[in-house]
């Protein structure tokens, strides 16, 4: 397959065409180029917030809203558009007020297939901004997508920092890992949480990111990243195990070739065996014993 991910710049959108208009042309671009598989990035839904007017775009709570109020429209949009170029799509992630949920909103990817099967995945851990500030809470446990490209897993932004989450996914050949990080630091954590993710599962990861400025938010205002394409550096897979990588904070999207044949290869038959020695850590969550050397 080939795959796309989207170094993502938000754009403060004077009305619904401007957006509808922006999203068909990034996806028409990456099919453009034979991409199966495009990734956008953790909350590049935000912009969404600025057709409802800059007071609102500009107020935390108020964005939260009007994003949520917006999802539906911007899933039909998505699931038209991967049927129209067949694609598979995992659109922007937006904050979506569920009522299965409770009163606060949950990040939540959505997944559109060319066939207009529709999956969600919601993100399971709340950096400090989100669960201190925002008031955005975990959602919906985690899900692999049985897909015509292979079984896929998305772990939004900082729930790729985990290695328990990606290991409930280890059945999976691609984990997604679309991303919003402010600044190089947070960029890097993710990148290699993403990076460990593929070593320790013996798969592929696929990193998106937010960029540029968004003044008009004071949640998404400034932000760094690329796309990456990462794979375990052994056999079949680049030695450092970077399959591709965009520049840092330049927008556009980032492509890779990527054979699901491979993984399994590796799984079976790698140089080593981390997905399948994982159970050899059995027990050994119990603290060692502190030894004093002084």
């Amino acid at each position: 397959m080939k795959i796309a991910t989207a170094a993502y710049p938000m754009d403060f959108l004077p009305d619904w065409d401007a957006y509808r208009a922006k999203i068909t042309s990034w996806v028409a671009e990456a099919a453009g180029q034979g991409a199966d598989l495009l990734l956008f990035p953790e909350y590049g839904a935000m912009e969404l917030a600025t057709l409802a007017g800059a007071e609102v775009a500009a107020d935390l709570e108020a964005s939260l809203h009007a994003v949520s109020d917006r999802v539906r429209d911007a899933d039909a949009l998505h699931a038209t558009l991967a049927q129209q170029y067949n694609v598979h799509i995992v659109a922007a992630s937006a904050p979506v007020f569920d009522p299965t949920i409770g009163a606060r909103p949950v990040n939540r990817a959505r997944f559109f297939t060319p066939t207009g099967a529709i999956g969600f995945q919601d993100k399971q851990i709340m950096t400090r901004f989100e669960r201190e500030i925002w008031g955005v809470v975990g959602g919906h446990p985690l899900t692999i997508f049985d897909t015509t490209l292979g079984k896929i897993g998305i772990l939004i932004c900082y729930d790729s920092e985990y290695p328990l989450l990606a290991r409930a996914m280890s059945d999976a050949d691609l984990i997604l890992v679309p991303s919003c990080t402010e600044a190089l630091t947070g960029y890097s954590r993710v990148r290699i949480g993403s990076m460990a993710r593929a070593l320790e599962q013996q798969c592929v990861t696929v990193m998106s990111s937010t960029v540029g400025s968004a003044k008009w938010s004071e949640a998404v205002d400034t932000n760094c990243g690329m796309g990456g394409v990462f794979g375990p550096p052994d056999t079949g897979f680049p030695a450092t195990g970077v399959i591709a990588e965009g520049v840092l904070n330049q927008p556009g999207w980032t492509y890779a070739e990527v054979d699901v044949a491979h993984i399994a290869h590796v799984r079976v038959d790698g140089v080593v065996l981390n997905r399948a020695h994982w159970v050899e850590q059995t027990g050994r969550d119990v603290p060692a014993p502190i030894l004093p050397l002084r």
